[in-house]
C-alpha cells in the first residue's frame, strides 16, 4: 500500500507541476504589438528590415515557409537582411492560447481579410510597409485582384517573391538564385 500511495503522490505532484507549467506557457505568449515593437527596435539597431509573418501551428505551408527561411543554404541571407518575427493567428479549437493578442487585428491592418496563411509583410525599421505577400493577378474578366502567395512554391510565386526581395533588400543575383532554388523545393 505504501508503494501505491507513493506512486499516487508522485503522480499528483507531476500533474500539478505540468499544469502549472502549461499555465505559465499560456501567460508567456506576448501580444502582437510587443513582438513587433521589439523587432522594430532590434531592426533599427541592426539596420535591418522586419519580416513579419502571420502563421498558425496547424498550417503546413507556414512550416514550409519557416523551413525555407531557416534552410542552411539561405538562412544567412535572410538573417543579414531581416529581423524575422511570427505572430500566431487563426489557431484551431483548443489551441487558441497560442495566438498573440491583437494578432488578428494586426494581420488585417497589413493585409486584406481572408488572405490565408502564411501571409507576411516586409517593414522598414520605422514600421513602414515596403512589400507584402500579395501580388496583383489578372482575373478572367480582365480585372485585377490581390492574391496571397503565402509560402512561395510555384515558379510564378517564387518569381514574385524574388522580385519583392530585389526591391526590398541588398541581396545579389547569386544569393537570390539560391533563395529561388530553395523555395522551388516547397512545391514537392
Amino acid at each position: 500500500m505504501k508503494i501505491s500511495f507513493g506512486l499516487l503522490f508522485s503522480l499528483c505532484i507531476f500533474l500539478s507541476l505540468n499544469l502549472h507549467s502549461q499555465n505559465q506557457d499560456m501567460e508567456k505568449v506576448p501580444a502582437a504589438k510587443t513582438i513587433l515593437d521589439n523587432a522594430l527596435v532590434s531592426a533599427k539597431n541592426q539596420n535591418k528590415k522586419v519580416l513579419l509573418m502571420f502563421h498558425a501551428s496547424w498550417c503546413g505551408w507556414c512550416h514550409k515557409m519557416d523551413d525555407a527561411l531557416t534552410d542552411p543554404s539561405c538562412k544567412k541571407y535572410f538573417d543579414d537582411e531581416f529581423v524575422t518575427i511570427h505572430v500566431s493567428v487563426l489557431e484551431s479549437k483548443g489551441k487558441e492560447h497560442l495566438e498573440n493578442a491583437g494578432g488578428q487585428e494586426m494581420m488585417e491592418k497589413y493585409n486584406e481579410k481572408n488572405q490565408g496563411l502564411p501571409n507576411w509583410v516586409i517593414l522598414d525599421n520605422n514600421a513602414n510597409v515596403l512589400a507584402d505577400s500579395r501580388v496583383k493577378t489578372k482575373q478572367p474578366d480582365g480585372t485585377y485582384a490581390m492574391e496571397n502567395i503565402g509560402c512561395p512554391a510555384t515558379e510564378k510565386e517564387v518569381e514574385n517573391f524574388i522580385e519583392i526581395l530585389k526591391k526590398t533588400t541588398a541581396l545579389k543575383a547569386k544569393e537570390l538564385a539560391v533563395i529561388a532554388a530553395r523555395f522551388r523545393k516547397n512545391e514537392n
